[in-house]
C-alpha cells in the first residue's frame, strides 16, 4: 500500500512553476538567463499600499481576522464591483482568500461531486483542470485555436453542455493568450447559458484592468444580470496592483455558495494574512494612477514582443487584447532541427532547446492545453524583452 494519497495521481505539478524553477537554477549556475515564464508584474507594489501595510502592523492588526475577510475590505470589494462592473453585492456575498487560486479552489471543492463536469476553454490557465480533478470533478476541455482568436464559440459551448455540467470557467483577458471576450462575444455565450439553468459560471477576471487599445472589459453577470444568481465573479489585487506575493484574491457570488466556500476555508487556511488584507483595502480605495501607468508600459511591451516575434521564421504571433502574455504558434517550426541535430518535435522540445541554446525561458503550449504554441510573459523590462526576441529570432533562423 502506497503511503501517498491516490489523489496525487489526478494532478501534476505546475509546468509554469517548473520552468521558472529551472530558469532560476540555471541562472544560479552562472548561465545568462532571461526568464519569461512567470506571470508576475515586475513593478514594485505602489508606495501607498506598502505604507498601509506598515501602518497596519504599527496599529496592531496582526491577529486572526474573520475567516473570509475583514469587514472594511469586504465593503471596499462591494464598492469596487458596483463602481467598475455594475454588480451589486452585499458583504455577505463576498469572500476573501489567500490569492485568487484559493478562491477558485474553494468554490470547486464546495460544489463538485464525482462525475460533475466543468467546461474549460483551451488554452487555459494550467491550474484549472487540476483543481477540478482534485475536487473530484471531470474537466471538459473546448479548444479555441489561433484561427478563432483563442475564443470559444456559442456553438462549441452549447455542444459541450451535458446534464452533468456544473460549471463553465471563463477567463478574460486570458492567461495564457491575452485574448478577451468583448461585449458581443460575451453576450453570445451568456445567451447559451441562459438556456441551461443548471450550469454555473466561474468568471476569472484577474486581468480586468490590463486591457489595451479600444478593448472594453466586461464580465458575464454584467452583460446578463439574470445570470448573477449562478455566477461567481473572481478577482484580486495580484496583477492589477503588482501584489502577487501579498496573496489576496476575492469573489462575489450567491450567499449560499459564499458561505460554503467559507466553510472550506475555515478548515484549510482560515483567514488570509491580516496585513495583506489592509494593504488590499488601500489598493482598492486609494489612488488608481498605478493601473494607468502600468497598462501603458505593458501595452508598449506587448507591441515590442508581437512585432519582434512576427519577424521570426516559423512563428505566428497574434496581438492580444490584454493581460501580459503572448501565445504564438510555432506550427512552422515543427519537424525542423537545431544545428546540433535535435528535432523540434513539439512545443515542449522547442521550449527546452530554446532554453539550452539561448537562455530564454518560455512555457510550452501543451501545458495550457493547446499545441504547438508557447507562452511568453512580457512582464519584464523593455531591454530584456528586446534581447529575448533577438535570441529567439536567431534560434529560429538556425533551424533547418
Amino acid at each position: 500500500m502506497s503511503f501517498l494519497s491516490e489523489t496525487l495521481a489526478r494532478v501534476k505539478p505546475s509546468p509554469t512553476i517548473a520552468m521558472s524553477n529551472l530558469a532560476r537554477e540555471l541562472a544560479a549556475e552562472g548561465r545568462d538567463i532571461i526568464s519569461l515564464s512567470a506571470g508576475e508584474p515586475d513593478f514594485d507594489t505602489p508606495a501607498h499600499i506598502r505604507e498601509a501595510a506598515k501602518a497596519a502592523i504599527d496599529a496592531g492588526h496582526t491577529r486572526y481576522t474573520a475567516v473570509d475577510g475583514i469587514a472594511p475590505l469586504k465593503q471596499a470589494i462591494c464598492d469596487k464591483f458596483a463602481r467598475e462592473n455594475g454588480l451589486e453585492y452585499r458583504p455577505g456575498q463576498i469572500t476573501v482568500g489567500t490569492g485568487g487560486k484559493q478562491v477558485l479552489y474553494n468554490a470547486l471543492m464546495a460544489t463538485l461531486n464525482p462525475g460533475d463536469e466543468v467546461i474549460i476553454p483551451a488554452p487555459y490557465w494550467v491550474s484549472y483542470p487540476d483543481m477540478v480533478a482534485l475536487a473530484g470533478g471531470t474537466p471538459v476541455v473546448i479548444a479555441a485555436g489561433i484561427e478563432a482568436g483563442y475564443r470559444i464559440t456559442p456553438d462549441q459551448l452549447a455542444a459541450a453542455i451535458t446534464p452533468r455540467t456544473k460549471w463553465v470557467i471563463l477567463n478574460s483577458p486570458s492567461n495564457p493568450t491575452g485574448a478577451g471576450y468583448d461585449e458581443a462575444h460575451m453576450r453570445a455565450l451568456t445567451d447559451v447559458l441562459m438556456a441551461h439553468p443548471h450550469v454555473w459560471i466561474m468568471s476569472d477576471d484577474m486581468y480586468e484592468h490590463l486591457v489595451f487599445d479600444d478593448f472594453r472589459f466586461v464580465t458575464p453577470a454584467q452583460v446578463e444580470p439574470r445570470l448573477m444568481n449562478r455566477t461567481l465573479t473572481v478577482n484580486g489585487v495580484s496583477k492589477a496592483y503588482a501584489m502577487t506575493g501579498w496573496r489576496i484574491g476575492y469573489a462575489g457570488g450567491p450567499a449560499e455558495l459564499i458561505g460554503a466556500m467559507g466553510t472550506i476555508q475555515s478548515q484549510s487556511t482560515s483567514n488570509p494574512c491580516s496585513i495583506s488584507q489592509h494593504a488590499a483595502l488601500a489598493a482598492l480605495t486609494g489612488p488608481q494612477d498605478y493601473i494607468t501607468e502600468s497598462r501603458a508600459a505593458f501595452q508598449r511591451r506587448r507591441d515590442l514582443v508581437v512585432s519582434g516575434l512576427n519577424q521570426c521564421a516559423g512563428i505566428d504571433c497574434p496581438t492580444p487584447e490584454g493581460a501580459f502574455y503572448v501565445y504564438p504558434s510555432i506550427a512552422g517550426l515543427i519537424g525542423r532541427k537545431t544545428p546540433d541535430g535535435a528535432a523540434i518535435a513539439d512545443d515542449r522540445s522547442f521550449a527546452m532547446e530554446l532554453l539550452n541554446a539561448t537562455g530564454v525561458a518560455v512555457v510550452f503550449g501543451a501545458a495550457f492545453g493547446l499545441s504547438p504554441h508557447f507562452r511568453i510573459s512580457y512582464a519584464a523590462s523593455d531591454a530584456q524583452l528586446a534581447d529575448a526576441v533577438e535570441r529567439i529570432r536567431g534560434f529560429c533562423g538556425s533551424l533547418a
